[in-house]
């Protein structure tokens, strides 16, 4: 079954090699691809087109010969604080091909789509180091601990919150399917790690003996 909420590409590129897309900004610096969420009005909050778009840049740098590392980051005031909740708000419900409206089953495919494009991390030919100030929480975990490497600030946080009211990580819901092993249960050490209880931790606390 086609489901129809995603439409259109995610950008188009400039001639100095950046994303003329401005919610995922691409540069090449000497031998480093730069990954920067951009939208920092919203802290970086995940949106229908974030995903892809940094998916795209993720491609575009294992494509250049010349990048030998990624690293991501978020522009503003924190990496990324999970799912734009006030814009799916107020989009129009996603619907299948036949029009009819996405039932739960169907909106956990669309929600599967957006972590299968943010593996593209995980699955990246260049290391990925992963940049997490303020917050990195709900999605935006999701997001960082794909990365290979997390350096955090102190004061950062880290965390999925609707663990703590019982509610699964709906990006771990198949990702058995996309994914060996040995793969699956690196990604759940990486989530143990950014504490699978819900509490947020921070860089700090995460960079104790024996916290991590």
């Amino acid at each position: 079954m086609q489901l129809g909420r995603r439409g259109g590409a995610a950008g188009h590129r400039n001639g100095q090699g950046e994303a003329s897309m401005s919610k995922v900004i691409y540069e090449k610096d000497g031998r480093i691809g730069r990954v920067t969420l951009n939208r920092p009005d919203v802290l970086n909050a995940i949106d229908d087109e974030l995903p892809r778009a940094l998916a795209d840049c993720v491609e575009r740098a294992n494509a250049d010969p010349g990048v030998h590392v990624i690293v991501l980051s978020g522009a503003g005031r924190a990496f990324c604080a999970g799912y734009d909740l006030t814009a799916y708000a107020q989009t129009p419900a996603p619907t299948t091909s036949a029009g009819h409206a996405v039932g739960p089953d169907e909106g956990l495919c669309l929600h599967d789509e957006d972590t299968e494009l943010f593996m593209s991390l995980w699955r990246s030919y260049r290391p990925v180091i992963c940049k997490v100030h303020g917050f990195a929480v709900a999605g935006g975990s999701d997001i960082a601990l794909c990365a290979d490497t997390i350096v955090m600030a102190d004061d950062a946080e880290i965390g999925y919150m609707p663990t703590a009211c019982g509610v699964p990580d709906d990006g771990d819901v198949g990702l058995s399917d996309r994914a060996g092993a040995g793969e699956t249960d690196a990604v759940h050490r990486r989530q143990d790690q950014g504490s699978r209880s819900g509490e947020a931790r921070t860089g700090a606390e995460i960079g104790r003996p024996g916290e991590a």
